[in-house]
């Protein structure tokens, strides 16, 4: 029977556990454990490992880090180490620096290392407290100004204000700290050996074995070169190539360096024959003319322009200068022979004294006193370069620094200086033959005088336009514009080294 009215709608309520229940419910879950101990086993490995995640993943709260240097004790404290987020924003802001590239623009053929060696192979070889040139011992003057010597203030009488404070006593023996004070400072030196294209030695050769030439002691004059050998074959840069992407300079002729195993000829150092320098190039202010490795290098002379205007500016001074001697000769006749050829020719110059000038540097003051010799060139409109001891001489670029023409006796003149002078030794010299000279076939002064103005103009021009590339400037004093013989000998030597390492890269 249906009832006369629906009950009233009332909300349900969920009744509580009674304690029969739970004690029920945990009888049951305990007769199951006893019934599988497995199960038991399985829930306490579980909670084991639960445990060990969570002490592993909390800091400890002041805990050093065991792997990090232990502080003094005076200076115990607690350095909080960076977030990791924190650490990307410091390197970000922070980058470890690209290396060094090898080629750039300002360096397209690489760049150049320079060895630290220990002081005993450069610095200490230099004479101390002898600052200025001295007749009477070759050292003097060397290392003053980095090896560009004393303002040779007493030009003053003879050069405009603007040109004679670019002109200095420097020493001719100078070349091997010039060069290492202009590589210091170059552009394309590098601190990073393995962005280097060519390696520099800075050993000064040329006064460890001056210093013994003229003692009977050969040991002496190669002490220092076998130990400086034995110093750079342990670089490891030097293995790699066994030296021959390495490069020195050397103040003093090849001669000097060449003795050999005949005990008749003991003159010099056997440092250039040593089989270690057979592939390392050498500048030198007069190479060998059979040894590629050899490269000639012109002798430092007084002029040192410190910008490229001052060079302009000299470089038109010694154009429009006039010219009222035909040649000039400047020597120092040392004990010469009646039959030396130099003799022969300062003689001349003083008997033919309307067209000709000598100066004798063994009695004049040529060392310390720069207008001697340079009014003489000035004044010349040819210099005469009878060959001395050697190939070549020091006046020869005195001579073509000063604008005047220079005549040479024998053609072996021409064999020096490839990188320097023209290719066309007519462009900017005569070559009268010495043999023609002495048995009167030829007289020097009827050669020069059938040399009409404009020709000798031209000549001078060429000498000139060398100018820049036969003297030493001094860049530190100002900005240079211009090559000098330091730049076209590195430049040369830099391609030289790079294009024998790309042609063994292809091989």
């Amino acid at each position: 029977m249906v009832p006369a009215s629906s009950p009233e709608p009332q909300t349900m309520k969920k009744q509580p556990k009674s304690p029969n229940f739970i004690k029920n419910t945990a009888n049951t879950i305990r007769i199951h454990i006893s019934s599988h101990p497995r199960f038991w086993l399985f829930i306490a490995f579980l909670w084991i490992q639960a445990l060990i995640i969570s002490i592993a993943r909390t800091p400890p709260p002041c805990f050093p880090d065991r792997s990090a240097a232990v502080p003094s004790p005076l200076s115990v404290h607690y350095i909080p180490q960076p977030r990791e987020d924190a650490v990307a924003v410091a390197n970000a802001t922070n980058p470890k620096p690209e290396p060094e590239p090898a080629f750039t623009d300002e360096c397209p053929s690489g760049r150049v290392y320079a060895y630290d060696l220990p002081s005993s192979f450069n610095k200490d070889l230099v004479l101390p407290n002898c600052n200025d040139l001295d007749p009477w011992n070759w050292e003097c003057g060397i290392v003053s100004n980095h090896g560009y010597g004393r303002a040779a203030t007493e030009l003053r009488r003879i050069l405009p204000e603007d040109l004679y404070k670019s002109w200095y006593h420097t020493n001719q023996f100078t070349l091997e700290v010039i060069f290492h004070h202009r590589i210091l400072k170059h552009k394309c030196r590098t601190l990073e050996p393995e962005s280097a294209t060519a390696f520099y030695i800075p050993f000064y050769a040329g006064l460890a074995v001056g210093k013994h030439l003229w003692k009977n002691d050969t040991s002496a004059r190669d002490r220092h070169c076998k130990m400086m050998l034995r110093w750079v074959k342990n670089q490891k840069h030097w293995k790699k190539l066994n030296g021959s992407d390495h490069f020195m300079t050397i103040g003093r002729i090849t001669w000097d360096f060449r003795r050999l195993t005949d005990p008749s000829r003991s003159w010099g150092s056997s440092f250039l024959n040593m089989r270690s320098m057979q592939k390392v190039t050498r500048f030198i202010v007069e190479k060998y003319p059979g040894d590629e490795m050899d490269v000639s290098v012109p002798y430092p002379i007084g002029f040192h322009p410190k910008t490229s205007d001052i060079l302009i500016q000299w470089q038109n001074y010694v154009r429009d200068y006039k010219r009222p001697t035909l040649f000039s000769f400047i020597g120092a006749n040392n004990n010469w022979g009646n039959d030396d050829f130099r003799s022969f020719v300062m003689n001349y110059c003083k008997k033919e004294s309307s067209s000709g000038k000598a100066v004798d540097c063994a009695v004049s003051e040529c060392t310390t006193n720069s207008s001697v010799t340079l009014k003489t060139l000035l004044d010349s409109e040819f210099c005469l370069q009878p060959k001395g001891e050697s190939y070549t001489r020091r006046e020869v670029f005195e001579c073509l620094v000063a604008g005047s023409v220079p005549v040479f006796f024998s053609k072996s003149a021409y064999e020096q200086y490839e990188w320097f002078l023209p290719g066309e030794p007519e462009s900017y010299s005569v070559l009268i033959d010495q043999a023609e000279v002495m048995n009167g076939t030829a007289a020097i002064k009827e050669v020069l005088m059938s040399y009409g103005k404009e020709e000798i103009r031209r000549k001078r021009e060429k000498v000139i336009e060398t100018i820049p590339r036969i003297i030493y400037s001094k860049p530190n004093g100002g900005f240079k514009s211009f090559k000098d013989a330091f730049d076209v000998a590195l430049d040369g030597a830099l391609e030289r080294i790079k294009e024998e390492k790309e042609w063994a890269d292809f091989l």
